[in-house]
């Protein structure tokens, strides 16, 4: 019956960068991959450009540890353009859906690698593909209650098992078309790591203030995406008809409490599909102009795909312009989060 809405009060995004995997795959060479399935289940090439919008998705060169390789990179450029060094990290957060094993926490083996201080908090934070979202909101409130002056967010994907055992399954003798329509989404996404670093506000004039994050649940539909690393089944249509009325649901509960998300200048929406992405461009009225998409490069690069499109595109936002950082997470769960640029 509403949103979660959190102000933060001293909070600033001082630096944000992206690391996309090394190989390139195209949908043209994923097609290929299916040729088995398309011929007998006699399904059409170019289905995942024409109706998801997706090109090209990326893989990581080194299967077993390009996704820690990534991290790193994008936390020591994040790091060095924030101008903080590693003893001055008191928290870390992993984000990622996707992850090696259960136990440890993926976070340990980061913070390892990157050689951050004993006294540096570290633990995962999952929660779909909004959890990047949701662990730079929880990394805001201990900034701003003063038990943490700088935190990294973090967070990679890897795809390649879960896109190769879903064109194996695919290619099997007893699949029909509804298993290639439950598991079509599972072709869309891309690997690839972000990472963000947060600090207060007051002690740095030059970072990018963070302003609100508006949240809102709707866990009735928690079935509609159920994965695991082999694995993936999605109800598409259901998941983008449900999706979208969450967000305009807590699209309209944050105007009617005086937010103005409107007239934001740059919008970047969790990278779902083209017909999500138009979708929410009509609904809102926000142009399409106004909206960065990665999309077609990059496919579906899960709880990454929003801060991943930041760094992007962060060299197109001028000081004094607002961001809005908006996720979705299967469960389903939604966060805008408002940036002050």
């Amino acid at each position: 019956m509403g949103n979660t809405s959190i102000v933060h009060r001293n909070t600033a995004l001082l630096a944000v960068e992206a690391t996309p995997a090394q190989v390139a795959v195209t949908s043209d060479e994923i097609d290929d991959m299916l040729a088995p399935a398309r011929k007998r289940l006699r399904l059409p090439r170019g289905v995942l450009q024409r109706v998801a919008g997706v090109y090209e998705r990326r893989w990581w060169r080194d299967p077993e540890t390009g996704w820690r390789q990534g991290i790193v990179l994008a936390a020591e450029r994040a790091m060095n353009r924030a101008g903080i060094m590693r003893d001055q990290v008191d928290l870390i957060i992993n984000a990622s859906v996707c992850r090696p094993h259960l136990e440890p926490a993926v976070a340990t083996s980061v913070h390892n690698a990157l050689g951050l201080p004993t006294g540096a908090m570290n633990f995962d934070i999952t929660n779909a593909c909004l959890g990047f979202i949701d662990a730079m909101t929880v990394a805001a409130g201990l900034i701003d209650a003063g038990h943490v002056r700088y935190a990294l967010v973090v967070g990679a994907e890897d795809v390649e098992q879960v896109q190769r055992t879903t064109i194996e399954r695919l290619n099997g003798k007893n699949a029909t078309r509804a298993d290639f329509n439950n598991r079509f989404a599972s072709l869309t996404l891309g690997s690839g790591a972000a990472a963000a670093v947060l600090g207060p506000a007051d002690q740095h004039p030059e970072g990018h203030r963070i302003v609100v994050t508006e949240a809102r649940a709707g866990t009735e539909h928690h079935e509609l995406c159920i994965g695991n690393m082999d694995d993936m089944r999605t109800d598409s249509q259901g998941l983008l008809e449900n999706g979208i009325a969450l967000i305009m649901d807590t699209w309209r509960d944050a105007h009617a409490n005086g937010r103005d998300f409107k007239s934001i200048e740059h919008v970047i929406p969790h990278q779902v599909s083209t017909v999500y992405t138009r979708n929410f461009s009509k609904l809102t009225g926000v142009p399409m102009e106004r909206i960065p998409v990665t999309l077609a490069d990059w496919g579906n690069v899960a709880a990454e795909a929003a801060p991943m499109t930041l760094a992007h595109h962060q060299d197109n936002v001028r000081r004094g312009e607002r961001v809005l950082l908006l996720g979705v997470g299967s469960g389903l769960n939604t966060a805008f989060m408002e940036v002050q640029w």
